[in-house]
């Protein structure tokens, strides 16, 4: 299967060398280009990417904005944070927004590749590591979500909710729980069904907002 890409940045430099390492990979199309977040809008509509690479810094409408609208219509394109500091305040934003993921300007093309591959495929761009370091610096100032949002999870669903807000992989979490990893990839799936998200990053940002996990300092 073939992913389509649109390129969001108002640097056309930027845009060209993406574009170029791209169209290298047989299994990549970029079906557009777009210099400011209200073109975006424009060539989601027209072009149905499947992954949209969207820098955060844009005039016009900026990229926060676009990938909230982007996400919130009936666009299947996930998007792709493009940023220049890794725990930028502005990535947090464009996560709750509704960003799977976030990437730097200055990864190697093989990295790049990978990320559309990755996103394409409906898994989020964040390692571990990566994901502990952004929810427990912005946590704090994230508004509480109602109690309720968990009244449709079952109480294993819960557990496993905030062992993925806790960074732990899905096999991390079947060796805790002493689970099959088939089983806990159920569960996640399941969960985040129920809850109305896209991905493991709108799930932790869900459980720090309902405070089943707190930030380490």
């Amino acid at each position: 299967m073939t992913v389509r890409v649109l390129i969001v940045d108002d640097q056309e430099l930027v845009r060209g060398g993406f574009r170029m390492i791209l169209e290298a990979r047989p299994d990549i199309e970029v079906v557009g280009e777009a210099g400011d977040g209200a073109a975006a809008l424009s060539l989601v509509d027209s072009t149905r990417p499947d992954v949209a690479l969207m820098d955060v810094r844009m005039p016009v409408l900026d990229g926060i904005e676009a990938t909230r609208r982007i996400t919130a219509s009936d666009s299947h394109a996930r998007v792709i944070v493009l940023t220049t500091y890794d725990l930028d305040d502005a990535v947090h934003a464009a996560l709750r927004a509704g960003a799977s993921g976030f990437l730097l300007k200055d990864a190697r093309p093989n990295d790049l590749v990978d990320a559309v591959r990755i996103v394409a495929r409906g898994d989020a761009l964040l390692a571990p590591s990566v994901t502990r370091r952004l929810l427990e610096r912005f946590a704090d100032i994230a508004p509480s979500r109602p109690a309720r949002a968990l009244e449709v999870l079952t109480q294993r669903e819960v557990e496993i909710l905030t062992l993925v807000a806790m960074a732990l992989s899905n096999s991390e979490i079947a060796d805790r729980l002493v689970l099959s990893e088939a089983t806990v990839k159920t569960h996640v799936s399941s969960l985040l069904r129920k809850l109305g998200l896209r991905d493991r990053v709108q799930a932790v940002v869900l459980a720090y907002d309902l405070k089943l996990v707190h930030p380490r300092r």
